[in-house]
């Protein structure tokens, strides 16, 4: 299976960017036996795919109208049972299904 054309051909790949996936279905072989034949040759990421620690960013609040400082209130706590916060979820999974 791993022939010299095979091996040149799985490490171009990897250079450029494919997944082990993507380089098992151009190789035709499971992507198990790419991912060891990778660390057999000892071939890493110089990096974590974006997704491995995605970076939480705050959005900046957009007030069309600001008020001015005397007009604002502080905002009323709301306090739910968990018998109400159980009935909002139940009903937000049956609006999304």
């Amino acid at each position: 299976m791993w022939n010299a054309a095979n091996v040149r051909l799985l490490k171009t790949l990897w250079a450029k960017g494919h997944s082990s996936g993507q380089i098992a279905a151009k190789l035709n072989c499971s992507r198990s036996a790419v991912c060891a034949k990778l660390q057999r040759l000892g071939l890493q990421r110089g990096h974590a795919p974006p997704t491995a620690k995605p970076k939480i960013v705050k959005v900046p609040k957009v007030v069309a109208h600001p008020s001015p400082p005397h007009a604002q209130r502080p905002l009323a706590r709301v306090e739910f049972t968990k018998r109400q916060l159980y009935e909002m979820l139940a009903a937000a999974v049956r609006n999304t299904g």
